[in-house]
């Protein structure tokens, strides 16, 4: 009975932290995604961390990733194409789990 009961802790407790793994991933990958977008916007020091701020905030408007896409896309105007974005978005989220990776 208490090897059930290990087992199960344990595969809750592997949940959480993979849970906590992909939220981490998915911020810093929107901290990336707001530097690179302030760059394009002419943004730099002060400016450019409080615009990768804002774009980490926007994530919390609803579930996925079109909050943050739309607030970006919005800010760009057509300086990026979508699939420029898309594709970048995809490449910050990469990055970000690699990074985790190797601060773990």
């Amino acid at each position: 009975m208490n090897t059930f009961k290990d087992r199960e802790t344990a595969f809750e407790a592997k949940f959480a932290h993979d849970a906590e793994m992909q939220f981490k991933a998915h911020a810093r990958s929107h901290k990336l995604l707001g530097l690179w977008a302030a760059e394009i916007l002419g943004k730099s020091g002060d400016d450019a961390a409080d615009y990768a701020k804002s774009v980490i905030i926007s994530d919390m408007e609803e579930a996925g990733q079109e909050d943050v896409f739309r607030k970006v896309s919005a800010d760009l105007g057509d300086k990026v194409d979508e699939k420029t974005l898309r594709t970048k978005m995809a490449e910050c989220l990469a990055q970000a789990k690699e990074q985790l990776l190797k601060d773990a």
